[in-house]
């Protein structure tokens, strides 16, 4: 199941980018986005998504711990 990894800042989202390319090397570096929300008129407010596809729940924990030390959080994509 993908997941959407949820940042505020593009910085923050690099990082947990290459920090999970290290801890799952099978996925690769996974991908950043940037996803301005409908009705934004602002660029400014866009959010920064790690996209990550094929962890099982107890990598998931993991991923978890490190989204939160950045300040982002997980959704289900």
């Amino acid at each position: 199941m993908r997941q959407l990894l949820v940042f505020a800042e593009r910085d923050d989202a690099e990082e947990v980018a290459e920090t999970l390319g290290e801890w799952f090397p099978a996925l690769g570096v996974p991908r950043v986005v940037r996803e301005t929300l409908a009705g934004e008129d602002d660029a400014e407010d866009a959010q920064w998504l790690v996209v990550v596809e094929g962890l099982d729940e107890g990598a998931l924990a993991k991923v978890d711990e490190l989204v939160e030390r950045y300040e982002g959080w997980r959704e289900a994509g």
